[in-house]
């Protein structure tokens, strides 16, 4: 076993090489028959929405990315402090692979989950979807809601 001098620049080198070939996958385009389609639950279909969270007065407003996502097709659950979200752009029945010339949209299942840091009402928590974006509203309780305190001039 020969002995090699370590240099550290050579570990940057390996590093870009795994970059480079990591950029290059998410952007080369593929064709349909190239893609695994893959079914929720397999290992690697699941994807994270961009997530806002809005702190209101009386209020959180959580806004979430579900582009494609039809509102049938989302579940939201809260339990605890952690609020759940769950989607799925499901792919057209009719649609083969084999038939594509081209395809860059994919068919795949949402899920988030976050802690809430306030106090909230869970019986009357809404929701509603608007140009792809998840917007529920949840309504802090009493205690959880800013108090004003008034001060006086001595």
């Amino acid at each position: 076993m020969t002995l090699e001098r370590w240099h550290p620049l050579r570990e940057f080198e390996s590093m870009k090489r795994e970059m480079d070939k990591i950029w290059e996958d998410l952007f080369t385009p593929r064709r349909a028959v190239d893609i695994h389609w893959r079914k929720q639950g397999e290992a690697g279909g699941t994807a994270t929405p961009a997530i806002d969270m809005i702190d209101k007065d009386n209020e959180v407003l959580v806004k979430a990315e579900m582009p494609g996502v039809a509102k049938e097709n989302i579940e939201i659950s809260m339990q605890d402090s952690t609020l759940s979200i769950r989607g799925e752009i499901k792919n057209d029945p009719e649609a083969k692979p084999e038939n594509y010339a081209y395809c860059e949209r994919n068919y795949r299942y949402f899920a988030r989950s976050i802690d809430i840091p306030f106090k909230i009402s869970p019986e009357k928590i809404t929701a509603s979807l608007k140009d792809g974006i998840l917007y529920i509203r949840m309504p802090k309780t009493e205690e959880a809601r800013p108090k004003k305190i008034q001060v006086e001039v001595l």
